[in-house]
C-alpha cells in the first residue's frame, strides 16, 4: 500500500501499530496465564460449614505452596483460585461452573456435605472436570470425575457400629441415629438400619431423629435419649454436621449424660470441631475417623510441624491452638495424589490425569501407605476409633491392622447389593450390575 498523503500515512502507521500491540497483548497474557496450573478450591468460608471447611482451605493452600516450593509441577508453579460458596448449596454449583469455565483450573478440591457435592456433581460431568472429595460421605455413588478421599460407609460407619456392639464397646442393644437432615445422615442411616436388622437389632430398638443445619436447641431431643435409654444399654450415632455439633456436646453436658452411660460415636467430629467446645463433660464419648491428630508416627509428626509452620507464618486465626483432623490429612493426600498423576502423565490434560490417578499411592500422616483404587475411584483407608480426652485429642480405642478397600454400594441394601462401581474395563461404569463391553 502507497501513502497518498503524510497524515493519511500518519493515520495508517498508527492504526497498525496499535493491531499490532493489541495482538502482542493478547498473546502475552495467554503466555502468563499458561505458565501456571490453576488449581480450584471449593469450601464453605462462611456459613454453618465455615466452622469445618475453614481448615481444608488451609491445608489445601498449604500443600500447595509445599509442592511450589520444590519447583511447581512440569516446570509451572500452582496457582490456587479459593472461592466461597458460603454454606449455600445452590451456590456450590456455581462457583464450581466458575472454576472451570471461567477460571480454567485443571483440578478442584472441595465440598463437604453430601449435598454440596450432589449439587456440584452434574456441572463436574459435563464440563469434564475433576473433583477431589475429602469428606466420609454415605456412599451410594462413584463417578468418572470424582476421587473420594474420605471414607465410605464400611470404612467409617459400619466398623464404629460394630465396635459399639462388641463388649469392649459397650455391647450397645438400643440405637439412637442421631443427624442433620440431608442426604448423607437420611442414606448412612438407611445402610445402618439394614445392618442393624442383620444383627437382629429390632425396629423398636432404633431411634431416629434429624434435625435442620444451623439447629441450636437440644433439649427435647437429648432428654428423650435419656428416656429412650432406659432398660437397654444404649448408644448415639452422630451424623450432626456443621456448627450444630457446639450445641448438642453442650446439652450432652448440661444433661449429665456420660459416655459410660450413653455413648455417642460422631462421623463428623474431629479436633477442628472440637476446638471450640468444653471438651470436659464430653471424655469418653467417641468418633470414628481414618486418621486422628494423636497417631504416634514419624509421617504425622512431619505433617503436624508443616501445619503449625504454615499457620504461624501465615497468621492464621487460632494460631498455635490449631489442629489437624482426618478431612484435612484426607484433603493433603488427595493433592499429593494429583501432582504424582501429573506428574506422571506429563500433562494437566484431565482424562490423561484421571487415567494415571488410580494407583497411585502416598505414604499418609497416619503411617499407612494409602492407595486409589483405579477401579471405584475411592481410597483403601484404615479404620480407627478414637475416644475424646479433655484436651480435645482422641485416644485410640480400636483399629484396623492395614487399609480396607471402599465399598462404593453398600451390600446391606438390597436394590444395591448388585451394583458395581469400575471404571476400568470391561466394566467403565459407577453404577452397573453388568460389564458394559
Amino acid at each position: 500500500m502507497r501513502c497518498l498523503k503524510s497524515k493519511q500515512c500518519s493515520s495508517f502507521i498508527t492504526l497498525r501499530f496499535l493491531i499490532l500491540s493489541f495482538v502482542l497483548f493478547i498473546v502475552s497474557s495467554t503466555a502468563q496465564a499458561a505458565e501456571t496450573i490453576k488449581v480450584g478450591i471449593l469450601h464453605s468460608l462462611s456459613g454453618t460449614m465455615a466452622i469445618s471447611e475453614t481448615s481444608l482451605k488451609d491445608v489445601a493452600l498449604m500443600a500447595i505452596e509445599e509442592i511450589n516450593a520444590k519447583g511447581g509441577l512440569l516446570g509451572k508453579k500452582l496457582e490456587p483460585v479459593v472461592v466461597d460458596p458460603a454454606s449455600n448449596w445452590p451456590l456450590f454449583a456455581e462457583k464450581a461452573r466458575e472454576l472451570i469455565q471461567k477460571h480454567k483450573v485443571s483440578v478442584t478440591f472441595g465440598c463437604w456435605t453430601s449435598v454440596s457435592r450432589k449439587s456440584v456433581l452434574p456441572v463436574f460431568e459435563e464440563l469434564n472436570g475433576l473433583l477431589f472429595y475429602p469428606v466420609q460421605y454415605e456412599g451410594e455413588e462413584s463417578s468418572y470425575n470424582v476421587f473420594y478421599t474420605g471414607a465410605a460407609p464400611n470404612q467409617q460407619a459400619i466398623p464404629a457400629v460394630e465396635y459399639l456392639m462388641s463388649e469392649d464397646g459397650g455391647g450397645a442393644k438400643r440405637w439412637v441415629l442421631l443427624g442433620t437432615d440431608y442426604v448423607y445422615p437420611r442414606t448412612t442411616n438407611k445402610i445402618l438400619n439394614y445392618f442393624l436388622k442383620s444383627k437382629g437389632v429390632a425396629k423398636k430398638d432404633i431411634m431416629e431423629t434429624y434435625t435442620p443445619f444451623g439447629h441450636s436447641d437440644y433439649q427435647t431431643i437429648v432428654a428423650n435419649i435419656k428416656k429412650f435409654a432406659a432398660g437397654k444399654p444404649t448408644a448415639v450415632v452422630s451424623t450432626i454436621n456443621g456448627d450444630s455439633n457446639v450445641p448438642f456436646y453442650k446439652e450432652l453436658g448440661n444433661q449429665g449424660l456420660k459416655a459410660e452411660d450413653i455413648p455417642v460415636v460422631a462421623f463428623s467430629v474431629g479436633e477442628e470441631e472440637l476446638r471450640g467446645m468444653d471438651t470436659k463433660p464430653l471424655v469418653g464419648h467417641l468418633a470414628a475417623w481414618n486418621y486422628f491428630m494423636s497417631a504416634k508416627t514419624p509421617e504425622n509428626k512431619s505433617f503436624i510441624k508443616k501445619w503449625k509452620a504454615y499457620v504461624k507464618k501465615h497468621k492464621l486465626p487460632g494460631g498455635s491452638k490449631r489442629v489437624t483432623n482426618d478431612p484435612m490429612e484426607a484433603t493433603y493426600i488427595g493433592i499429593k495424589m494429583w501432582a504424582q498423576a501429573v506428574q506422571q502423565a506429563g500433562t494437566t490434560n484431565i482424562d490423561a490425569v484421571r487415567q494415571a490417578i488410580g494407583g497411585q499411592t502416598v505414604q499418609s500422616p497416619s503411617g499407612f501407605k494409602i492407595t486409589m483404587d483405579a477401579a471405584n475411584h475411592h481410597l483403601h483407608k484404615p479404620v480407627v476409633i478414637g475416644e475424646i480426652q479433655e484436651d480435645g485429642q482422641f485416644e485410640v480405642v480400636w483399629k484396623t491392622k492395614g487399609p480396607i478397600r471402599a465399598q462404593a454400594w453398600s451390600p446391606f441394601i438390597p436394590e444395591s447389593a448388585k451394583k458395581v462401581a469400575d471404571w476400568t474395563y470391561p466394566w467403565v461404569c459407577g453404577n452397573c450390575e453388568k460389564a458394559k463391553f
